[in-house]
């Protein structure tokens, strides 16, 4: 598909309380795009929407709702207020997730039912609930945000690299399916950003290695909308990322060693 402009179309973010979610939000708006967000925290929510009509984007251009999208009611809102508010939708950006950090034998079950519900089921059922309005959008695209994970396994995250790998394999089906339907179907894969993932894992359990090097949230949400600009397929966001996910393909059995002994 040629290259969209983001600034004219109609886009819906997922996961916007912090992070890459809120830059998301934040750089759509300040370009002229039409955003709806949403995340389950109201106060960040309605600070975000403030700090928007603070910087001077018209309310018109933006929408929110709050709420979990695991919660199938909190999918059809969503997708209703594009279409109240904006007319419909051209852009889905799945960008909500959360982590669990731990030894799975170790883990509470609802760990791994929480991360599958959160990380996987709400954003395919989300693109089912908005494939009507994508289908008449301009340009339309699909984008998930993974995770360099979503490569290549480390320890003590079994569950988490479980949901990426699963979200990855859906969003690689639905691509050839879309295609003839002219939607883009976009993955996107971050390593490390310095965000606040960290601070809201499921469960903690025991020491996590954390990269060192860390990409900025408004730096990951620009290659982000960059990715989706061009339509590339796939994109794994920063240079050791690229590197990781190099390496997991190419020499498989020194990348389980590197994990082994660092991970």
């Amino acid at each position: 598909m040629p290259s969209r402009d983001l600034s004219k179309l109609r886009i819906l973010v997922t996961g916007a309380s912090g992070g890459i979610g809120r830059e998301l939000v934040k750089q759509l708006a300040k370009s002229g795009a039409r955003v709806c967000f949403t995340a389950r925290r109201a106060d960040r929510i309605h600070a975000l929407a403030s700090n928007l009509e603070s910087a001077g984007i018209p309310t018109h251009q933006i929408a929110y709702a709050v709420g979990d999208i695991i919660d199938s009611d909190v999918r059809r809102r969503l997708t209703s207020t594009c279409q109240d508010q904006f007319g419909g939708l051209d852009v889905l950006i799945n960008n909500a997730g959360v982590g669990a950090v731990g030894p799975f034998a170790d883990a509470d079950p609802e760990r791994l039912r929480r991360l599958f519900e959160v990380n996987v089921f709400a954003p395919i059922e989300l693109v089912r609930c908005t494939l009507p309005l994508l289908r008449k959008g301009k340009t339309p695209a699909i984008v998930n945000v993974g995770s360099v994970l979503a490569h290549f396994a480390v320890p003590n995250k079994s569950e988490y690299c479980a949901t990426k790998f699963a979200l990855r394999g859906f969003t690689d089906s639905l691509r050839a399916e879309m295609k003839r339907e002219g939607i883009d179907v976009i993955s996107v894969h971050p390593n490390t950003t310095s965000s606040e993932f960290f601070d809201r894992l499921v469960e903690k359990k025991g020491k996590v290695a954390e990269n060192p090097i860390q990409m900025p949230a408004d730096v990951a949400a620009r290659n982000i909308l960059a990715a989706v600009s061009r339509g590339r397929a796939e994109t794994v966001l920063s240079i050791t990322g690229k590197l990781s996910v190099f390496t997991a393909r190419l020499a498989p059995s020194i990348m389980r060693s590197i994990v082994r002994r660092f991970g």
